[in-house]
């Protein structure tokens, strides 16, 4: 069973915690974390691009030339592939790129990549974080205490107004909760910080 020390905001070790074997200590399966990490960016694409066949590029209404007698090869219309301006044959039109993943492919992506986070010591835990007013300096200042100078992403077990606003304009710092953590999200900051509270709530949803 992981355990790991629990922070307060200045940075001070309060306590310890263990983390549950079944979300935060189980083998890493770096398989289910790409498929699903490119399903994410996958499922994030518009699909808007679009490009005019023959049909749909302007001119071309009439024959370029007689059929015979010319000299020249034959053609029906000056909108062709293969003239300026001519229409694109099969280039790529709207659509969508979405696909769905195993729910158990999802799952074991997710308690891989936390469990990553232990292994790496990239995870966090703080033992509260609430703020009486919304100040970004605030934020910046447990940021240091915990000497965090990478990009992280910032778990809340639920919404908190102060928290939320004091790190949106902080670079590199993405706050989510509980019912929003996501494996591309964890992947891709280097650090995991995350409230006891969430702790629970988490093993308490993906258990």
């Amino acid at each position: 069973m992981p355990k790991v020390d629990v922070y307060d905001i200045n940075g001070k070790v309060v306590g310890d915690i263990n983390l549950s074997d079944d979300i935060f200590g189980i083998e890493v399966n770096k398989n289910a974390i790409h498929q699903v990490v490119v399903n994410q960016l996958a499922n994030k694409r518009q699909g808007t691009q679009s490009t005019k066949t023959k049909s749909e590029v302007s001119g071309g209404g009439r024959k370029p030339w007689r059929q015979k007698g010319t000299g020249r090869a034959r053609h029906g219309s000056i909108r062709s592939a293969q003239w300026v301006k001519g229409g694109i044959v099969l280039g790529p039109k709207p659509r969508s790129y979405r696909y769905t993943l195993p729910k158990k492919v999802r799952r074991l992506a997710l308690k891989s990549a936390l469990s990553s986070k232990v292994n790496e010591n990239e995870l966090l835990v703080l033992d509260s974080l609430n703020f009486d007013q919304i100040k970004t300096k605030q934020m910046a200042n447990v940021l240091k205490n915990l000497n965090v100078n990478e990009t992280a992403v910032l778990v809340l077990a639920e919404k908190n107004k102060n928290v939320e606003l004091s790190a949106r304009n902080i670079p590199g710092l993405k706050t989510l909760f509980v019912n929003t953590i996501n494996v591309y999200d964890i992947v891709k900051y280097n650090k995991f910080i995350i409230t006891k509270d969430a702790v629970s709530k988490v093993e308490e949803v993906y258990a």
